[in-house]
């Protein structure tokens, strides 16, 4: 589906990356193709109890020092962790959490530095950040994947410990396609290191960072491959400055940077991998790290359905609690479910990840996506159940005496997470790549990507015919048994729902494919609803697995998990059903034509009666 050079060659770094790693199919993959196979997630492997021991002291340690020691509405002032709360938190080694203790770190399972991550974004997004962006995608993550062991000793204790890192990859002119990196490594000419040049833009931790990441271009020429690379840059090398603290809607205390790096020289031995790995490394950090915003939005939604719960009963119009009055009640429901469906989400693809033989890029994507969209949905509706209150500033409330609930800040905060670790645009093409690849994988001999359908193969996709040759397991009522999955008791029907949309969701796909040929890479906006209802069908997987696990390791919450489950499953079936609908029937053609007629000016009156003083 890729148009352009660079674009292709990073699909296929991509590829390379993931090729021959993994010995368990994708639980998601499947079921872009139609397959809902369960067993790839239920039962959930059973948590190590040495793990749970080890990660239950540490988040014991870590609330004890929120609670102590962070003040949120401080930090909203000086649009600034302070110090002393960074030093707190290596103190705690909460810079090391998923760094094996060999190296010096925790050694935490993704389970526990997930649960981490959420209890530190329940306090304040900034903290996520810090932390998620320093381990998650920081020095620690990409040595971990492709550092020399000389690499590890050296820098995995400093990272567990004492010094903060980032990831430089953005440019000014480089964002969701980092094989367009524009800062370049020159070899030096007695063949000891590089010299760096360039700028790097929007690098979390950047602004106090004391080792980073930084991609860069190695030109190609006699001895070296070249090709984007990854390099250990120690920030107190000559030529490295930041020019520019950034300053946003949200995260008020994260240290985001412009940084300059000019002449910089760096020794051979910093160079990570080999030449020309650059963009695998960053891909395969990046797929790894997006599930710590999932964890970062689960936080939020936590603390959005306390904040409900508590206002809607304590406060009284028109004779009674305004969450007695349905209006409202709806808007408790679904913060309460949807915030259970993504915790759900989290936990699974957690555990998966614990296993070092599953994939799960889809999975991490999917979650990342559906969290940042569910959870931006959550904080709307705890604003609009807040009323005024929620839109006032914390420290305003406190000033008049009430208490301060940030939920103006959780809104600005939680808008970034759309953006964040791949924009939703980006993430709906990321996945729909591989749901489209996987049909044409499965299909190759039938449509070779450029080779158009015939007539007669237009039809027979239409008609379903093509399916009972290639794709049987698509066949509407192919393999269905009333009484499938009978040991989810009230939730097997979310199941069996599951099981008959994965199909027409595969049918969909593939009969899209027919209907547009090499024009579907433009139909995004068919694709995103596909991608979505993907997303959905994972979730209510994923809640119905959750809460079996629930009533196994908790007995006595399993009623209420059942109940949550049991509405989340059918506010996202609700929603997918609304999603098949739109995919052939909607607005797009004319909503593209008019957005092409905007752009060439043709509607410039449309604007008129405004005045845009940022002109210059």
């Amino acid at each position: 589906m890729a148009t352009d050079v660079t674009e292709r060659e990073a699909r296929q770094v991509a590829e390379d990356a993931r090729e021959g790693e993994w010995k368990l199919p994708s639980f998601g993959k499947d079921l872009f193709l139609g397959k809902l196979n369960l067993d790839l997630i239920h039962p959930q492997p059973k948590l190590d109890p040495a793990a749970v021991e080890k990660g239950e002291a540490f988040l014991g340690a870590l609330r004890a020092f929120l609670a102590e020691h962070v003040d949120p509405l401080q930090i909203e002032r000086d649009a600034k962790i302070p110090e002393a709360v960074i030093d707190g938190l290596k103190g705690l080694g909460a810079l090391g959490m998923k760094v094996p203790e060999e190296y010096g770190g925790l050694g935490l399972s993704q389970v526990y530095y997930n649960r981490a991550l959420t209890l530190v974004g329940s306090v304040h997004s900034s903290l996520g950040a810090l932390l998620s962006a320093h381990q998650s995608i920081g020095v620690a993550e990409p040595l971990l994947h492709f550092g020399s062991e000389e690499q590890k000793q050296e820098w995995l204790p400093k990272v567990s410990r004492t010094h903060i890192s980032a990831f430089l990859l953005t440019e000014p002119d480089v964002g969701s396609d980092p094989a367009r990196v524009g800062t370049t490594a020159t070899p030096t000419d007695d063949g000891n290191g590089y010299v760096l040049n360039g700028r790097k833009l929007w690098a979390t931790n950047g602004a106090i960072a004391d080792v980073v990441v930084v991609m860069a271009k190695v030109p190609k020429s006699d001895g070296h491959k070249g090709g984007i690379s990854a390099f250990i840059l120690p920030y107190d090398t000559d030529g490295v400055s930041v020019e520019h603290r950034n300053a946003f809607m949200g995260l008020r205390g994260i240290e985001n940077s412009v940084t300059l790096l000019e002449d910089v020289v760096v020794p051979a031995e910093n160079l990570i991998g080999k030449e020309g790995q650059g963009l695998k490394i960053a891909l395969t950090t990046l797929n790894t790290g997006r599930l710590a915003l999932p964890a970062i939005c689960l936080g939020t939604t936590k603390i959005a359905t306390k904040i409900a719960r508590e206002w809607a009963a304590e406060r009284v119009q028109w004779g009674q609690a305004v969450g007695k009055h349905d209006a409202v009640a709806q808007k408790i429901a679904f913060i309460a479910a949807t915030s259970f469906g993504m915790e759900a989400m989290l936990d699974v693809a957690s555990r998966m990840a614990d296993d070092k033989q599953r994939d799960i890029r889809i999975e991490a994507a999917i979650g990342k996506l559906y969290a940042s969209e569910m959870g931006w949905q959550v904080v709307d509706e705890l604003m609009q159940v807040r009323g005024g209150r929620g839109y006032e500033t914390a420290e305003s409330l406190k000033a008049r005496g009430e208490r301060p609930i940030p939920v103006e800040m959780l809104m600005r905060d939680m808008r970034i997470n759309r953006i964040f670790e791949g924009s939703t645009e980006i993430m709906h093409l990321l996945i729909a790549r591989e749901a489209v690849d996987q049909h044409l994988a499965v299909a190759g001999d039938i449509l070779e990507p450029d080779v158009a359908l015939g007539d007669k193969a237009k039809a027979a996709v239409e008609a379903g015919k093509f399916y009972t040759k290639w794709f049987p397991q698509l066949v509407v009522g192919e393999g269905m048994n009333p009484s499938s999955y009978a040991e989810f008791g009230e939730l097997a029907s979310h199941l069996r729902y599951v099981e008959r949309a994965s199909r027409k969701m595969a049918r969909s796909t593939f009969y899209a494919m027919g209907r547009y040929q090499a024009k579907l890479e433009r139909k995004q906006s068919v694709l995103a609803r596909i991608v979505d209802i993907g997303a959905e069908l994972f979730a209510i997987s994923s809640a119905v697995v959750y809460a079996q696990t629930i009533q196994s390791e908790q007995p006595q919450r399993a009623a209420e998990a059942i109940q949550l489950a049991d509405v989340f499953c059918r506010q996202a079936r609700r929603r997918a059903d609304l999603l098949f609908d739109a995919i052939f029937d909607n607005d797009d053609d004319a909503a593209y034509a008019l957005a092409q007629d905007v752009l060439a000016g043709k509607l410039t009156w449309d604007e008129e009666g405004v005045l845009d003083l940022s002109d210059e």
